[in-house]
Protein backbone atom coordinates (compact mmCIF):
# COMPACT_ATOMS: atom_id res chain seq x y z
CA UNK A 1 0.00 0.00 0.00
CA UNK A 2 1.83 3.27 -1.18
CA UNK A 3 -0.77 5.46 -2.18
CA UNK A 4 -1.23 7.06 1.54
CA UNK A 5 2.38 7.45 2.01
CA UNK A 6 2.85 8.92 -1.05
CA UNK A 7 0.24 11.49 -0.31
CA UNK A 8 1.44 12.01 3.14
CA UNK A 9 4.57 12.73 2.09
CA UNK A 10 3.61 15.17 -1.21
CA UNK A 11 1.78 17.16 1.83
CA UNK A 12 4.79 17.13 4.83
CA UNK A 13 7.60 19.06 2.67
CA UNK A 14 4.52 21.46 1.54
CA UNK A 15 2.92 22.51 4.64
CA UNK A 16 6.87 22.37 6.59
CA UNK A 17 7.46 25.50 3.56
CA UNK A 18 4.86 27.39 3.36
CA UNK A 19 2.86 27.18 6.66
CA UNK A 20 5.36 25.80 9.23
CA UNK A 21 8.02 28.20 8.05
CA UNK A 22 5.43 31.15 9.08
CA UNK A 23 5.38 30.15 12.51
CA UNK A 24 8.60 29.12 13.12
CA UNK A 25 9.89 32.94 12.13
CA UNK A 26 7.27 34.59 13.56
CA UNK A 27 8.11 32.58 16.92
CA UNK A 28 12.06 33.51 16.35
CA UNK A 29 10.82 37.50 16.56
CA UNK A 30 11.35 38.11 12.82
CA UNK A 31 9.24 40.85 12.25
CA UNK A 32 6.11 40.75 10.39
CA UNK A 33 7.16 42.52 7.23
CA UNK A 34 10.58 40.84 6.47
CA UNK A 35 8.77 37.52 7.61
CA UNK A 36 5.89 37.86 4.97
CA UNK A 37 8.03 38.91 2.32
CA UNK A 38 10.57 36.07 2.33
CA UNK A 39 8.17 32.90 3.57
CA UNK A 40 5.89 34.45 0.21
CA UNK A 41 9.64 33.97 -1.93
CA UNK A 42 9.44 30.48 -0.98
CA UNK A 43 5.51 29.77 -3.43
CA UNK A 44 8.30 30.79 -6.61
CA UNK A 45 8.63 26.80 -7.32
CA UNK A 46 5.34 26.20 -7.15
CA UNK A 47 4.24 29.12 -9.46
CA UNK A 48 7.21 28.13 -11.66
CA UNK A 49 6.90 24.28 -11.37
CA UNK A 50 5.01 24.41 -15.26
CA UNK A 51 8.48 25.42 -16.64
CA UNK A 52 10.51 22.13 -15.63
CA UNK A 53 7.75 19.51 -15.30
CA UNK A 54 8.64 18.29 -18.95
CA UNK A 55 12.28 17.41 -17.82
CA UNK A 56 10.67 14.92 -15.43
CA UNK A 57 9.01 13.52 -17.85
CA UNK A 58 12.25 12.90 -20.19
CA UNK A 59 14.93 12.54 -17.55
CA UNK A 60 14.64 8.94 -15.81
CA UNK A 61 11.36 7.67 -13.92
CA UNK A 62 8.93 9.23 -11.77
CA UNK A 63 9.87 6.66 -9.82
CA UNK A 64 13.44 7.28 -9.47
CA UNK A 65 12.52 11.08 -9.10
CA UNK A 66 9.84 10.38 -6.02
CA UNK A 67 12.54 8.51 -4.13
CA UNK A 68 15.26 11.21 -5.28
CA UNK A 69 13.30 14.16 -4.37
CA UNK A 70 12.49 12.29 -0.68
CA UNK A 71 15.88 11.31 -0.12
CA UNK A 72 16.70 15.46 -0.93
CA UNK A 73 14.24 16.76 1.57
CA UNK A 74 15.25 14.03 3.82
CA UNK A 75 18.88 15.76 3.97
CA UNK A 76 17.19 19.00 3.71
CA UNK A 77 15.48 18.17 7.33
CA UNK A 78 18.54 17.31 8.78
CA UNK A 79 20.56 20.47 7.87
CA UNK A 80 17.50 22.56 8.79
CA UNK A 81 17.81 20.69 12.51
CA UNK A 82 21.41 21.17 12.95
CA UNK A 83 21.82 24.79 11.71
CA UNK A 84 19.00 26.51 13.13
CA UNK A 85 20.00 29.35 14.20
CA UNK A 86 19.58 30.39 18.33
CA UNK A 87 18.98 34.27 18.79
CA UNK A 88 18.80 35.64 22.17
CA UNK A 89 15.68 35.47 24.18
CA UNK A 90 15.48 39.19 24.70
CA UNK A 91 15.64 40.04 21.25
CA UNK A 92 13.17 36.85 20.30
CA UNK A 93 10.81 39.27 23.14
CA UNK A 94 11.65 42.43 21.43
CA UNK A 95 10.94 41.07 17.96
CA UNK A 96 14.22 42.01 16.73
CA UNK A 97 15.79 39.46 15.03
CA UNK A 98 16.43 39.75 11.42
CA UNK A 99 16.06 37.95 8.34
CA UNK A 100 19.63 37.83 7.64
CA UNK A 101 20.08 35.25 10.58
CA UNK A 102 18.47 32.88 8.66
CA UNK A 103 20.04 33.45 5.61
CA UNK A 104 20.98 29.76 5.50
CA UNK A 105 17.71 28.21 6.95
CA UNK A 106 16.19 30.14 3.82
CA UNK A 107 18.02 28.78 1.55
CA UNK A 108 17.63 25.74 2.57
CA UNK A 109 13.96 26.29 2.65
CA UNK A 110 14.27 27.68 -1.34
CA UNK A 111 16.22 24.54 -2.13
CA UNK A 112 13.18 22.20 0.09
CA UNK A 113 10.71 24.34 -2.34
CA UNK A 114 12.37 23.20 -4.98
CA UNK A 115 12.23 19.43 -3.99
CA UNK A 116 8.67 19.53 -2.80
CA UNK A 117 7.77 20.63 -6.03
CA UNK A 118 9.26 18.60 -8.32
CA UNK A 119 8.19 15.70 -6.17
CA UNK A 120 4.49 16.88 -6.33
CA UNK A 121 5.05 16.39 -10.33
CA UNK A 122 6.72 12.68 -10.30
CA UNK A 123 4.23 11.58 -7.53
CA UNK A 124 0.81 12.88 -9.33
CA UNK A 125 2.39 11.26 -12.71
CA UNK A 126 3.51 8.54 -10.98
CA UNK A 127 0.30 7.71 -9.53
CA UNK A 128 -1.39 7.71 -12.99
CA UNK A 129 0.89 5.35 -15.04
CA UNK A 130 1.02 2.62 -11.97
CA UNK A 131 -2.77 2.86 -12.08
CA UNK A 132 -5.64 1.98 -14.71
CA UNK A 133 -8.71 4.84 -15.02
CA UNK A 134 -10.60 2.28 -12.88
CA UNK A 135 -8.34 1.91 -10.14
CA UNK A 136 -7.44 6.10 -10.28
CA UNK A 137 -10.84 6.66 -9.52
CA UNK A 138 -10.77 3.81 -6.31
CA UNK A 139 -7.71 5.37 -4.61
CA UNK A 140 -8.85 8.95 -5.59
CA UNK A 141 -10.57 9.36 -2.14
CA UNK A 142 -7.51 8.00 -0.08
CA UNK A 143 -5.14 9.88 -1.90
CA UNK A 144 -6.91 13.08 -0.80
CA UNK A 145 -7.78 11.94 2.76
CA UNK A 146 -4.12 11.16 3.16
CA UNK A 147 -3.04 14.55 1.74
CA UNK A 148 -5.33 16.27 3.99
CA UNK A 149 -3.76 14.20 6.64
CA UNK A 150 -0.60 15.55 6.07
CA UNK A 151 -1.98 19.04 6.41
CA UNK A 152 -3.26 18.47 9.91
CA UNK A 153 0.08 16.63 11.31
CA UNK A 154 1.90 19.41 9.83
CA UNK A 155 0.46 22.59 10.85
CA UNK A 156 -1.21 20.56 14.03
CA UNK A 157 0.98 18.10 15.44
CA UNK A 158 4.30 19.31 14.30
CA UNK A 159 3.34 23.24 15.72
CA UNK A 160 1.87 21.44 18.69
CA UNK A 161 5.16 19.50 19.34
CA UNK A 162 7.10 22.99 19.23
CA UNK A 163 4.85 24.70 21.61
CA UNK A 164 4.75 21.50 23.90
CA UNK A 165 8.90 21.72 24.29
CA UNK A 166 8.83 26.06 24.22
CA UNK A 167 6.04 25.24 27.34
CA UNK A 168 8.40 22.30 28.59
CA UNK A 169 11.82 24.32 28.65
CA UNK A 170 11.23 27.86 27.59
CA UNK A 171 13.83 27.85 25.08
CA UNK A 172 12.18 28.57 21.52
CA UNK A 173 15.07 27.57 19.03
CA UNK A 174 15.48 24.35 20.89
CA UNK A 175 11.50 23.41 20.25
CA UNK A 176 11.60 23.62 16.55
CA UNK A 177 15.03 21.93 16.76
CA UNK A 178 13.56 19.24 17.96
CA UNK A 179 10.04 19.39 15.25
CA UNK A 180 12.10 20.19 12.63
CA UNK A 181 14.46 16.68 13.92
CA UNK A 182 10.77 14.62 14.41
CA UNK A 183 10.12 15.95 10.75
CA UNK A 184 13.99 14.66 9.67
CA UNK A 185 12.85 11.14 11.12
CA UNK A 186 9.46 10.82 9.35
CA UNK A 187 10.90 11.85 5.93
CA UNK A 188 13.45 9.04 6.29
CA UNK A 189 11.52 6.63 7.46
CA UNK A 190 8.76 7.00 4.42
CA UNK A 191 12.44 7.27 2.06
CA UNK A 192 13.51 3.91 2.93
CA UNK A 193 9.72 2.45 2.91
CA UNK A 194 9.69 3.60 -0.77
CA UNK A 195 13.09 2.70 -1.40
CA UNK A 196 11.62 -0.95 -1.38
CA UNK A 197 7.73 -0.40 -1.55
CA UNK A 198 7.02 1.48 -3.65
CA UNK A 199 6.73 -0.51 -6.88
CA UNK A 200 8.01 -0.62 -10.58
CA UNK A 201 5.53 -0.48 -13.68
CA UNK A 202 6.81 -0.56 -16.81
CA UNK A 203 5.17 1.78 -18.02
CA UNK A 204 7.18 4.32 -15.76
CA UNK A 205 9.93 5.14 -18.49
CA UNK A 206 11.46 8.17 -19.70
CA UNK A 207 9.13 10.00 -22.48
CA UNK A 208 10.98 9.93 -25.28
CA UNK A 209 11.41 12.89 -27.40
CA UNK A 210 12.47 12.34 -31.23
CA UNK A 211 11.14 15.64 -32.54
CA UNK A 212 12.49 18.00 -29.97
CA UNK A 213 12.03 21.28 -32.03
CA UNK A 214 8.31 19.95 -32.34
CA UNK A 215 8.01 19.57 -28.90
CA UNK A 216 9.10 23.03 -28.26
CA UNK A 217 6.49 24.08 -30.84
CA UNK A 218 3.96 22.17 -29.04
CA UNK A 219 4.81 23.68 -25.49
CA UNK A 220 4.66 27.03 -27.19
CA UNK A 221 1.71 26.31 -28.97
CA UNK A 222 -0.09 25.58 -25.70
CA UNK A 223 0.95 28.68 -24.21
CA UNK A 224 -0.20 30.76 -27.04
CA UNK A 225 -3.31 28.95 -27.49
CA UNK A 226 -4.05 29.48 -23.49
CA UNK A 227 -3.59 34.07 -23.95
CA UNK A 228 -5.83 34.01 -26.66
CA UNK A 229 -8.96 32.04 -25.37
CA UNK A 230 -12.18 33.80 -25.60
CA UNK A 231 -12.84 36.33 -22.17
CA UNK A 232 -8.74 35.13 -21.05
CA UNK A 233 -8.48 38.32 -19.73
CA UNK A 234 -11.49 38.36 -17.44
CA UNK A 235 -10.44 34.68 -16.51
CA UNK A 236 -6.76 35.97 -15.03
CA UNK A 237 -8.57 38.69 -13.27
CA UNK A 238 -10.79 36.00 -11.61
CA UNK A 239 -7.50 33.93 -10.75
CA UNK A 240 -6.12 36.87 -9.57
CA UNK A 241 -8.69 38.69 -7.79
CA UNK A 242 -11.33 36.09 -6.17
CA UNK A 243 -8.93 35.30 -3.36
CA UNK A 244 -7.46 38.63 -2.69
CA UNK A 245 -8.62 39.39 0.78
CA UNK A 246 -7.39 35.89 1.21
CA UNK A 247 -4.21 36.77 0.11
CA UNK A 248 -3.37 39.41 2.48
CA UNK A 249 -4.95 37.19 5.64
CA UNK A 250 -3.09 34.07 5.35
CA UNK A 251 0.37 35.70 5.80
CA UNK A 252 -0.30 37.33 8.95
CA UNK A 253 -3.11 35.08 11.07
CA UNK A 254 -0.71 32.78 12.54
CA UNK A 255 1.36 35.87 13.37
CA UNK A 256 -1.88 37.63 14.90
CA UNK A 257 -2.45 34.36 17.13
CA UNK A 258 1.00 34.54 18.68
CA UNK A 259 1.90 38.47 18.95
CA UNK A 260 1.36 39.59 22.17
CA UNK A 261 -1.97 41.71 23.49
CA UNK A 262 0.00 45.05 23.83
CA UNK A 263 0.74 47.26 21.24
CA UNK A 264 3.30 49.53 21.23
CA UNK A 265 5.74 51.21 18.45
CA UNK A 266 9.80 50.84 17.60
CA UNK A 267 11.06 53.16 15.04
CA UNK A 268 7.70 53.69 13.51
CA UNK A 269 6.92 50.03 13.52
CA UNK A 270 3.73 48.96 15.49
CA UNK A 271 4.79 46.04 17.83
CA UNK A 272 1.81 43.22 19.47
CA UNK A 273 -1.58 43.76 19.52
CA UNK A 274 -1.95 39.88 19.04
CA UNK A 275 -3.78 37.56 21.07
CA UNK A 276 -0.63 35.95 22.74
CA UNK A 277 -1.87 32.38 22.44
CA UNK A 278 0.86 29.53 23.17
CA UNK A 279 2.46 27.87 20.39
CA UNK A 280 0.47 24.86 21.00
CA UNK A 281 -2.89 26.23 21.27
CA UNK A 282 -2.66 27.40 17.81
CA UNK A 283 -1.26 24.28 16.64
CA UNK A 284 -4.51 22.72 18.24
CA UNK A 285 -6.94 25.52 17.17
CA UNK A 286 -5.73 26.80 14.03
CA UNK A 287 -3.66 23.81 12.81
CA UNK A 288 -5.84 21.06 13.65
CA UNK A 289 -9.65 22.09 14.37
CA UNK A 290 -9.07 24.56 11.74
CA UNK A 291 -7.83 22.87 9.21
CA UNK A 292 -10.45 20.24 9.41
CA UNK A 293 -13.16 22.39 9.32
CA UNK A 294 -11.39 23.92 5.98
CA UNK A 295 -11.41 20.54 4.92
CA UNK A 296 -15.02 20.03 5.78
CA UNK A 297 -15.63 23.26 4.36
CA UNK A 298 -13.85 21.90 0.86
CA UNK A 299 -16.13 18.58 1.06
CA UNK A 300 -19.22 20.17 1.54
CA UNK A 301 -18.56 22.75 -0.92
CA UNK A 302 -18.12 20.32 -3.23
CA UNK A 303 -21.51 18.17 -2.71
CA UNK A 304 -23.23 21.56 -3.05
CA UNK A 305 -21.35 22.46 -6.73
CA UNK A 306 -22.11 19.61 -8.18
CA UNK A 307 -25.64 19.57 -7.23
CA UNK A 308 -26.38 23.04 -8.51
CA UNK A 309 -23.83 23.83 -10.59
CA UNK A 310 -21.34 26.89 -10.88
CA UNK A 311 -23.50 29.73 -11.81
CA UNK A 312 -26.13 28.74 -9.33
CA UNK A 313 -23.47 28.32 -6.46
CA UNK A 314 -20.87 31.05 -7.09
CA UNK A 315 -22.44 33.97 -5.32
CA UNK A 316 -22.71 32.02 -2.10
CA UNK A 317 -19.39 30.77 -2.31
CA UNK A 318 -17.90 34.44 -3.14
CA UNK A 319 -19.63 35.15 0.21
CA UNK A 320 -18.11 32.62 2.18
CA UNK A 321 -14.96 32.69 1.09
CA UNK A 322 -15.16 36.84 2.16
CA UNK A 323 -17.42 37.57 5.22
CA UNK A 324 -16.15 34.70 7.50
CA UNK A 325 -12.86 36.63 7.54
CA UNK A 326 -14.27 39.78 9.26
CA UNK A 327 -13.84 37.30 12.47
CA UNK A 328 -10.10 38.80 12.57
CA UNK A 329 -11.66 42.24 12.59
CA UNK A 330 -13.22 41.61 15.37
CA UNK A 331 -10.80 39.32 17.55
CA UNK A 332 -8.39 42.09 16.93
CA UNK A 333 -10.58 44.70 18.06
CA UNK A 334 -11.76 42.48 20.89
CA UNK A 335 -8.88 40.15 21.73
CA UNK A 336 -10.90 38.11 23.65
CA UNK A 337 -9.04 35.81 26.23
CA UNK A 338 -11.45 32.45 25.44
CA UNK A 339 -10.49 29.97 23.25
CA UNK A 340 -13.80 29.13 22.63
CA UNK A 341 -14.77 32.25 20.88
CA UNK A 342 -10.85 32.29 18.90
CA UNK A 343 -11.66 28.86 18.19
CA UNK A 344 -14.91 29.57 16.53
CA UNK A 345 -13.55 32.22 15.30
CA UNK A 346 -10.94 30.45 13.26
CA UNK A 347 -12.94 27.60 12.54
CA UNK A 348 -15.75 29.68 10.90
CA UNK A 349 -13.06 31.48 8.87
CA UNK A 350 -11.42 28.60 7.78
CA UNK A 351 -14.87 26.39 7.20
CA UNK A 352 -15.54 29.36 4.69
CA UNK A 353 -12.35 29.69 3.01
CA UNK A 354 -12.81 25.91 2.22
CA UNK A 355 -16.63 26.05 1.22
CA UNK A 356 -15.68 29.38 -1.23
CA UNK A 357 -12.30 28.61 -2.59
CA UNK A 358 -14.56 25.28 -4.67
CA UNK A 359 -15.85 27.63 -6.75
CA UNK A 360 -12.44 28.51 -7.85
CA UNK A 361 -10.77 25.48 -8.68
CA UNK A 362 -13.99 24.44 -10.74
CA UNK A 363 -13.54 27.49 -12.59
CA UNK A 364 -10.32 26.75 -13.33
CA UNK A 365 -10.96 23.42 -14.79
CA UNK A 366 -13.61 24.78 -17.03
CA UNK A 367 -11.60 27.57 -18.40
CA UNK A 368 -8.70 24.14 -19.18
CA UNK A 369 -11.00 22.67 -21.41
CA UNK A 370 -9.83 21.87 -24.42
CA UNK A 371 -7.01 20.49 -26.82
CA UNK A 372 -4.32 21.31 -24.26
CA UNK A 373 -6.49 21.06 -20.71
CA UNK A 374 -3.47 19.49 -19.14
CA UNK A 375 -0.81 22.40 -20.29
CA UNK A 376 -3.63 25.16 -19.20
CA UNK A 377 -4.71 24.04 -16.12
CA UNK A 378 -1.05 24.01 -15.26
CA UNK A 379 -0.81 27.75 -16.26
CA UNK A 380 -3.93 28.45 -14.58
CA UNK A 381 -2.52 26.73 -10.92
CA UNK A 382 0.78 29.14 -11.69
CA UNK A 383 -2.09 32.71 -11.48
CA UNK A 384 -3.20 30.69 -8.71
CA UNK A 385 -0.11 30.76 -6.75
CA UNK A 386 0.61 34.38 -8.08
CA UNK A 387 -3.13 35.62 -6.34
CA UNK A 388 -1.27 34.48 -2.81
CA UNK A 389 2.17 35.60 -3.58
CA UNK A 390 1.33 39.43 -5.01
CA UNK A 391 -0.46 40.15 -1.75
CA UNK A 392 1.96 38.51 0.71
CA UNK A 393 4.84 40.45 -0.27
CA UNK A 394 3.26 43.50 0.78
CA UNK A 395 0.87 42.13 3.64
CA UNK A 396 3.49 42.55 6.50
CA UNK A 397 4.93 45.93 5.85
CA UNK A 398 1.48 47.39 5.58
CA UNK A 399 0.44 45.38 9.13
CA UNK A 400 4.08 47.18 10.67
CA UNK A 401 2.80 50.51 9.57
CA UNK A 402 -0.94 50.48 11.08
CA UNK A 403 -1.21 47.55 13.41
CA UNK A 404 -3.27 44.45 13.18
CA UNK A 405 -7.60 46.09 13.46
CA UNK A 406 -6.54 48.27 10.53
CA UNK A 407 -4.71 45.94 8.65
CA UNK A 408 -7.65 43.17 8.89
CA UNK A 409 -10.04 45.80 7.46
CA UNK A 410 -8.09 46.65 5.24
CA UNK A 411 -7.35 43.17 3.77
CA UNK A 412 -11.25 42.19 4.47
CA UNK A 413 -12.35 45.74 2.23
CA UNK A 414 -10.57 44.09 -0.35
CA UNK A 415 -13.59 41.66 -0.57
CA UNK A 416 -15.09 44.04 -2.96
CA UNK A 417 -13.06 42.84 -5.40
CA UNK A 418 -14.07 39.28 -5.12
CA UNK A 419 -17.76 40.25 -5.54
CA UNK A 420 -16.58 42.82 -8.81
CA UNK A 421 -14.78 39.59 -10.85
CA UNK A 422 -17.64 37.07 -9.45
CA UNK A 423 -19.91 39.47 -11.15
CA UNK A 424 -18.63 39.53 -14.29
CA UNK A 425 -17.68 35.63 -13.86
CA UNK A 426 -21.52 34.77 -13.52
CA UNK A 427 -22.75 37.01 -16.58
CA UNK A 428 -20.48 35.34 -18.72
CA UNK A 429 -21.33 31.29 -17.15
CA UNK A 430 -23.90 29.32 -19.21
CA UNK A 431 -24.40 26.69 -15.75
Amino acid sequence: MWVPTLYFTEGIPYFLVNSISVMLFAKMGVPNGQLAFFTTLLYFPWFLKGLWSPFVDILRTKRWWIIAMQALLTALCILLTITLPHPAADTIAAKATTVGTFRFTLILFIIAAFASATHDIAADGFYMLAHDRKSQAAFVGIRSTFYRIAAVFSQGVLVYIAGYIENKTGNIPLSWQVTLGVTSVIMLLVTLYHSFFLPRTEADCPREVKDYRGALHELGESFATFFTKPGVGLAIAFMLLYRLSEGFLVKLSQPFLVDTRVASVRDGVILGGGLALNTDTVGLLYGTIGVIFLLLGGILGGIYIAKRGLKRSIWLMAAALTLPSFVYCYLSMAQPESLWIIGTAVSFEQFGYGFGFTAYMLYMMHFSEGKYKTAHYAICTAFMALSMMIPGFVAGFIQESVGYSVFFWIANSCSITTFAVTYFVWKRLEN
